[in-house]
C-alpha cells in the first residue's frame, strides 16, 4: 500500500515537472529570421506587422487579441488576425502547429519573432521597439 502511494506521488511529481518544462516558454517571443512571408498575409510595407492566428473555439486567443490590440494601438503598428479554420494555407506556410501563435514581421516582410501561447504586453513591446526605429 505504501509502495503504491509513493509510486503515485512520484508519478504526479514527474508529471508536474514535465508540464512546467513544456509550458515555461509559452508566450515567450523567440527571435527568428526567415525569408519573406506569404503575400496573402497582407503585411504592412511601412513598418512592422503583428500577425496572430486564432480560431473561434480557441479560449486563449481572446487574451492574445487583447494584448495585440493594446500594444499595436499604443505603438501605431499594423496587425492582422488570421482565422486558422478559414485560412489553413497560411497556417501551413508558417508551420503553425498550435493556437494561439503570434508572429512579428518587419517592413520587408521577414519574420523576426514568433510566439506560441499568449505573449505579454511587455514582451511584445520589447520585440517591436527595434523594428520601429
Amino acid at each position: 500500500m505504501i509502495t503504491a502511494l509513493v509510486a503515485i506521488a512520484a508519478g504526479l511529481a514527474l508529471a508536474t515537472v514535465a508540464g512546467w518544462l513544456l509550458r515555461r516558454r509559452s508566450g515567450v517571443l523567440v527571435p527568428t529570421d526567415t525569408g519573406p512571408a506569404p503575400a496573402e498575409l497582407g503585411l504592412s510595407t511601412s513598418g512592422p506587422t503583428v500577425v496572430h492566428f486564432s480560431a473561434a473555439w480557441c479560449g486563449p486567443c481572446a487574451a492574445v487579441r487583447r494584448v495585440v490590440d493594446q500594444v499595436c494601438t499604443d505603438l501605431d503598428v499594423a496587425h492582422v488576425e488570421i482565422d486558422l479554420d478559414a485560412n489553413p494555407g497560411a497556417a501551413r506556410a508558417l508551420s503553425v502547429l498550435s493556437l494561439p501563435t503570434t508572429f512579428i514581421f518587419d517592413a520587408q516582410g521577414h519574420q523576426r519573432f514568433r510566439s506560441a501561447g499568449v505573449p505579454t504586453v511587455a514582451g511584445l513591446r520589447e520585440a517591436l521597439r527595434p523594428l520601429l526605429a
